[in-house]
Protein backbone atom coordinates (compact mmCIF):
# COMPACT_ATOMS: atom_id res chain seq x y z
CA UNK A 1 0.00 0.00 0.00
CA UNK A 2 1.56 3.35 -1.04
CA UNK A 3 1.91 6.12 1.55
CA UNK A 4 -0.84 8.71 1.74
CA UNK A 5 -0.19 11.93 -0.10
CA UNK A 6 -3.02 13.71 1.73
CA UNK A 7 -4.12 13.06 5.30
CA UNK A 8 -7.30 14.17 7.01
CA UNK A 9 -7.58 15.57 10.51
CA UNK A 10 -9.44 12.41 11.55
CA UNK A 11 -6.64 10.17 10.27
CA UNK A 12 -4.04 12.28 12.03
CA UNK A 13 -6.08 12.14 15.23
CA UNK A 14 -6.08 8.35 15.18
CA UNK A 15 -2.29 8.36 14.78
CA UNK A 16 -1.94 10.86 17.61
CA UNK A 17 -4.05 8.73 19.94
CA UNK A 18 -1.93 5.66 19.16
CA UNK A 19 1.18 7.67 19.98
CA UNK A 20 -0.36 8.82 23.27
CA UNK A 21 -1.21 5.22 24.10
CA UNK A 22 2.35 4.11 23.38
CA UNK A 23 3.87 6.90 25.44
CA UNK A 24 1.50 6.19 28.34
CA UNK A 25 2.82 2.62 28.29
CA UNK A 26 6.38 3.96 28.57
CA UNK A 27 7.65 2.71 25.21
CA UNK A 28 9.61 4.57 22.58
CA UNK A 29 9.02 3.72 18.91
CA UNK A 30 11.88 1.22 18.74
CA UNK A 31 10.77 -0.59 21.88
CA UNK A 32 7.19 -0.78 20.64
CA UNK A 33 8.33 -2.11 17.26
CA UNK A 34 10.51 -4.77 18.92
CA UNK A 35 7.55 -5.81 21.07
CA UNK A 36 5.43 -6.27 17.94
CA UNK A 37 8.17 -7.74 15.79
CA UNK A 38 8.00 -5.02 13.13
CA UNK A 39 10.32 -2.32 11.81
CA UNK A 40 10.32 0.78 14.01
CA UNK A 41 9.63 3.02 11.00
CA UNK A 42 6.17 1.48 10.72
CA UNK A 43 5.28 2.77 14.17
CA UNK A 44 6.14 6.36 13.24
CA UNK A 45 4.44 6.04 9.86
CA UNK A 46 1.20 4.94 11.49
CA UNK A 47 1.39 7.59 14.21
CA UNK A 48 1.88 10.35 11.65
CA UNK A 49 -0.95 8.92 9.49
CA UNK A 50 1.46 8.46 6.59
CA UNK A 51 0.12 4.93 6.38
CA UNK A 52 -3.27 3.63 7.42
CA UNK A 53 -3.79 1.13 10.20
CA UNK A 54 -6.30 -1.71 10.35
CA UNK A 55 -8.79 -2.26 13.14
CA UNK A 56 -7.01 -5.51 14.03
CA UNK A 57 -3.67 -3.73 14.28
CA UNK A 58 -5.21 -1.12 16.61
CA UNK A 59 -6.38 -3.90 18.92
CA UNK A 60 -2.92 -5.49 18.75
CA UNK A 61 -1.28 -2.20 19.67
CA UNK A 62 -3.73 -1.59 22.52
CA UNK A 63 -3.03 -5.05 23.88
CA UNK A 64 0.74 -4.59 23.63
CA UNK A 65 0.46 -1.21 25.36
CA UNK A 66 -1.77 -2.76 28.06
CA UNK A 67 -4.53 -0.17 27.58
CA UNK A 68 -7.43 -1.26 29.81
CA UNK A 69 -9.92 1.41 28.75
CA UNK A 70 -12.09 -0.78 26.53
CA UNK A 71 -14.49 1.98 25.47
CA UNK A 72 -11.55 4.09 24.32
CA UNK A 73 -9.97 1.16 22.45
CA UNK A 74 -13.29 0.30 20.79
CA UNK A 75 -13.65 3.92 19.65
CA UNK A 76 -10.17 3.86 18.09
CA UNK A 77 -10.94 0.53 16.42
CA UNK A 78 -14.09 2.07 14.93
CA UNK A 79 -12.05 5.01 13.62
CA UNK A 80 -9.59 2.64 11.95
CA UNK A 81 -12.38 0.54 10.43
CA UNK A 82 -14.36 3.51 9.12
CA UNK A 83 -14.04 4.12 5.39
CA UNK A 84 -16.76 6.72 5.08
CA UNK A 85 -16.70 8.82 1.93
CA UNK A 86 -19.02 11.58 3.01
CA UNK A 87 -20.70 14.29 0.99
CA UNK A 88 -17.78 16.63 1.71
CA UNK A 89 -15.44 14.53 -0.48
CA UNK A 90 -16.93 16.04 -3.62
CA UNK A 91 -15.15 19.26 -2.66
CA UNK A 92 -11.69 17.71 -2.31
CA UNK A 93 -9.29 19.52 -4.61
CA UNK A 94 -11.68 22.47 -4.79
CA UNK A 95 -11.69 23.73 -1.20
CA UNK A 96 -8.97 23.93 1.41
CA UNK A 97 -8.78 20.53 3.17
CA UNK A 98 -9.63 22.22 6.46
CA UNK A 99 -13.21 22.82 5.30
CA UNK A 100 -13.58 19.10 4.64
CA UNK A 101 -12.02 18.24 8.00
CA UNK A 102 -14.63 20.35 9.80
CA UNK A 103 -17.50 18.64 7.98
CA UNK A 104 -16.03 15.22 8.77
CA UNK A 105 -15.57 16.20 12.41
CA UNK A 106 -19.21 17.24 12.62
CA UNK A 107 -20.35 14.05 10.89
CA UNK A 108 -18.65 11.81 13.45
CA UNK A 109 -19.49 13.90 16.52
CA UNK A 110 -21.92 12.74 19.19
CA UNK A 111 -22.90 16.33 19.98
CA UNK A 112 -21.83 19.83 18.94
CA UNK A 113 -21.55 22.94 21.09
CA UNK A 114 -20.54 26.23 19.51
CA UNK A 115 -19.85 29.74 20.73
CA UNK A 116 -20.02 32.53 18.13
CA UNK A 117 -19.02 36.16 18.57
CA UNK A 118 -19.23 37.70 15.09
CA UNK A 119 -21.30 35.35 12.90
CA UNK A 120 -24.35 33.17 13.02
CA UNK A 121 -23.13 29.53 13.35
CA UNK A 122 -21.96 28.05 10.05
CA UNK A 123 -24.56 25.30 9.86
CA UNK A 124 -27.30 27.88 10.42
CA UNK A 125 -26.23 30.29 7.68
CA UNK A 126 -28.39 31.01 4.66
CA UNK A 127 -26.84 31.04 1.22
CA UNK A 128 -27.01 34.84 0.93
CA UNK A 129 -25.53 35.39 4.39
CA UNK A 130 -22.69 32.91 3.74
CA UNK A 131 -21.94 34.70 0.46
CA UNK A 132 -21.66 37.99 2.33
CA UNK A 133 -19.42 36.52 5.04
CA UNK A 134 -16.99 35.01 2.52
CA UNK A 135 -17.01 38.12 0.35
CA UNK A 136 -16.08 40.26 3.33
CA UNK A 137 -13.38 37.89 4.55
CA UNK A 138 -11.49 37.39 1.28
CA UNK A 139 -12.97 39.53 -1.50
CA UNK A 140 -9.98 39.43 -3.88
CA UNK A 141 -8.29 36.10 -3.24
CA UNK A 142 -11.13 33.75 -4.20
CA UNK A 143 -12.38 32.84 -7.63
CA UNK A 144 -16.09 32.73 -8.31
CA UNK A 145 -15.94 28.92 -8.36
CA UNK A 146 -14.24 28.76 -4.97
CA UNK A 147 -16.71 31.21 -3.48
CA UNK A 148 -19.65 29.20 -4.78
CA UNK A 149 -18.09 25.96 -3.51
CA UNK A 150 -17.53 27.44 -0.06
CA UNK A 151 -21.14 28.57 0.14
CA UNK A 152 -22.49 25.23 -1.13
CA UNK A 153 -20.33 23.35 1.35
CA UNK A 154 -21.35 25.56 4.26
CA UNK A 155 -25.07 25.33 3.52
CA UNK A 156 -24.88 21.54 3.21
CA UNK A 157 -23.47 21.25 6.72
CA UNK A 158 -26.98 21.71 8.11
CA UNK A 159 -27.54 18.03 7.20
CA UNK A 160 -26.03 17.18 10.57
CA UNK A 161 -29.33 18.19 12.16
CA UNK A 162 -31.16 15.45 10.27
CA UNK A 163 -29.71 12.86 12.62
CA UNK A 164 -31.87 11.32 15.34
CA UNK A 165 -33.20 13.45 18.17
CA UNK A 166 -30.52 12.23 20.60
CA UNK A 167 -27.96 14.35 18.72
CA UNK A 168 -27.63 17.81 20.29
CA UNK A 169 -26.49 21.02 18.62
CA UNK A 170 -26.21 23.85 21.12
CA UNK A 171 -25.31 27.35 19.94
CA UNK A 172 -24.31 30.23 22.20
CA UNK A 173 -24.49 33.30 19.98
CA UNK A 174 -23.33 36.71 21.14
CA UNK A 175 -25.60 39.69 20.54
CA UNK A 176 -22.87 41.19 18.35
CA UNK A 177 -23.28 38.33 15.86
CA UNK A 178 -27.02 38.95 15.65
CA UNK A 179 -26.58 42.66 14.96
CA UNK A 180 -23.77 42.42 12.37
CA UNK A 181 -25.43 43.18 9.03
CA UNK A 182 -23.57 40.93 6.62
CA UNK A 183 -25.16 41.46 3.21
CA UNK A 184 -27.31 44.34 4.41
CA UNK A 185 -30.62 44.68 6.22
CA UNK A 186 -32.69 42.25 4.11
CA UNK A 187 -30.09 39.47 4.15
CA UNK A 188 -29.66 39.86 7.90
CA UNK A 189 -33.40 39.76 8.50
CA UNK A 190 -33.79 36.59 6.42
CA UNK A 191 -30.84 35.05 8.24
CA UNK A 192 -32.29 35.71 11.69
CA UNK A 193 -35.69 34.39 10.61
CA UNK A 194 -33.96 31.20 9.40
CA UNK A 195 -32.16 30.93 12.73
CA UNK A 196 -35.51 31.08 14.52
CA UNK A 197 -36.90 28.37 12.24
CA UNK A 198 -34.02 26.08 13.21
CA UNK A 199 -34.95 26.44 16.88
CA UNK A 200 -38.16 24.55 16.09
CA UNK A 201 -36.01 21.44 15.73
CA UNK A 202 -35.77 19.40 18.91
CA UNK A 203 -32.01 18.96 18.54
CA UNK A 204 -31.09 22.62 17.92
CA UNK A 205 -30.78 24.93 20.93
CA UNK A 206 -30.04 28.65 20.70
CA UNK A 207 -28.91 30.72 23.67
CA UNK A 208 -28.12 34.41 23.21
CA UNK A 209 -25.29 36.07 25.13
CA UNK A 210 -26.34 39.74 25.43
CA UNK A 211 -24.04 42.73 25.67
CA UNK A 212 -25.01 43.01 29.34
CA UNK A 213 -23.46 39.60 30.07
CA UNK A 214 -20.26 41.14 31.47
CA UNK A 215 -17.86 40.37 28.64
CA UNK A 216 -17.01 37.03 27.09
CA UNK A 217 -14.39 34.33 27.49
CA UNK A 218 -11.56 33.63 25.11
CA UNK A 219 -10.07 35.92 22.48
CA UNK A 220 -13.28 36.40 20.54
CA UNK A 221 -12.78 33.55 18.08
CA UNK A 222 -15.52 31.17 16.98
CA UNK A 223 -15.37 27.92 18.95
CA UNK A 224 -16.84 24.53 18.06
CA UNK A 225 -16.68 21.78 20.67
CA UNK A 226 -17.32 18.37 19.11
CA UNK A 227 -18.13 15.48 21.39
CA UNK A 228 -16.46 12.19 20.56
CA UNK A 229 -17.65 8.64 21.26
CA UNK A 230 -15.63 8.87 24.50
CA UNK A 231 -14.52 12.10 26.22
CA UNK A 232 -10.85 11.47 25.34
CA UNK A 233 -11.81 11.86 21.67
CA UNK A 234 -13.55 15.22 22.02
CA UNK A 235 -12.17 17.93 19.73
CA UNK A 236 -12.13 21.73 19.79
CA UNK A 237 -12.21 23.54 16.46
CA UNK A 238 -11.16 27.19 16.32
CA UNK A 239 -11.68 29.39 13.28
CA UNK A 240 -8.55 31.04 11.94
CA UNK A 241 -7.73 33.28 8.99
CA UNK A 242 -5.19 30.62 7.97
CA UNK A 243 -7.58 27.70 8.28
CA UNK A 244 -9.09 25.62 11.06
CA UNK A 245 -7.18 24.81 14.23
CA UNK A 246 -7.97 21.54 16.03
CA UNK A 247 -7.15 21.04 19.71
CA UNK A 248 -7.40 17.69 21.47
CA UNK A 249 -5.15 17.60 24.54
CA UNK A 250 -6.99 17.05 27.82
CA UNK A 251 -5.74 20.43 29.05
CA UNK A 252 -7.24 22.23 26.04
CA UNK A 253 -10.48 20.27 26.20
CA UNK A 254 -10.93 21.14 29.88
CA UNK A 255 -10.30 24.83 29.21
CA UNK A 256 -13.00 24.97 26.55
CA UNK A 257 -15.47 22.85 28.52
CA UNK A 258 -15.15 25.38 31.33
CA UNK A 259 -15.37 28.33 28.96
CA UNK A 260 -18.55 27.02 27.39
CA UNK A 261 -20.06 26.40 30.82
CA UNK A 262 -19.27 29.95 31.95
CA UNK A 263 -20.77 31.50 28.84
CA UNK A 264 -23.88 29.33 29.05
CA UNK A 265 -24.45 30.68 32.57
CA UNK A 266 -24.20 34.23 31.16
CA UNK A 267 -26.64 33.52 28.34
CA UNK A 268 -30.39 34.04 28.20
CA UNK A 269 -32.80 31.14 28.55
CA UNK A 270 -34.14 29.35 25.48
CA UNK A 271 -37.47 31.20 25.31
CA UNK A 272 -35.88 34.55 26.15
CA UNK A 273 -33.28 33.98 23.44
CA UNK A 274 -35.97 33.42 20.82
CA UNK A 275 -37.73 36.61 21.95
CA UNK A 276 -34.42 38.46 21.81
CA UNK A 277 -33.86 37.44 18.18
CA UNK A 278 -37.42 38.53 17.31
CA UNK A 279 -36.71 41.93 18.83
CA UNK A 280 -33.53 42.31 16.80
CA UNK A 281 -35.52 41.48 13.64
CA UNK A 282 -38.12 44.12 14.49
CA UNK A 283 -35.35 46.68 14.99
CA UNK A 284 -33.86 46.10 11.53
Amino acid sequence: MPPRTVTTARQRRLGTELRKMREAAGYNAREAAALLGIDHTKISQVETARFGVSADRVRTLASAYKCRDQAYVDALVAMAADRTKGWWEEYRGVLHPGFLDVAELEHHSTYLHTYQIAHVPGIAQTEAYAHAVFKFGAPHRMSKRETEARVEHRVQRVKILDRDSSFEYKALVHEAALRMRFGGRDVTRAQLEHLLELTDRTNFTLRVVPFEADGFAGAGQAVLYAGGPVPQLDTVHLDSMLGPVFLDTEEHLEVYRNMFSKMEKRSLGIRSSRDFVRNVIREL
